[in-house]
């Protein structure tokens, strides 16, 4: 077996077990989500950012670069606030991740 083929084989299961990974997370999450106590309150954290891990390193396998994926983020940001979207009516929730987002860089 030439050797960039096993590179791409090799690709393949990590994006796939990757993909396994934040399956697993999202639903540690939902299911940390229905006991509702602060006793979940450090799991909660560990699930979301474990998933932003994960996410950032499937689109860099996927042939995104993390500006890439941080420049989409802050378009679709910046749209919800123009569109005046639920969460941002209701707490400006939008307008303060734009704001981390372009203080990030």
């Amino acid at each position: 077996m030439k050797k960039n083929n096993f590179n791409i084989m090799s690709n393949v299961k990590i994006i796939e077990e990757l993909k396994a990974q934040l399956l697993c997370i999202i639903g540690e999450f939902f299911r940390l989500l229905t006991k509702g106590s602060n006793v979940a309150h450090d799991a909660i954290l560990e699930c979301i950012s474990g998933a932003i891990i994960i996410l950032y390193i499937l689109a860099e396998r996927l042939g995104y670069s993390y500006t890439a994926v941080d420049d989409n983020m802050k378009k679709k940001v910046k749209l919800g606030i123009i569109e005046e979207d639920l969460v941002e009516k209701d707490g400006k929730n939008l307008s303060r991740l734009y704001t981390h987002l372009k203080e990030r860089n």
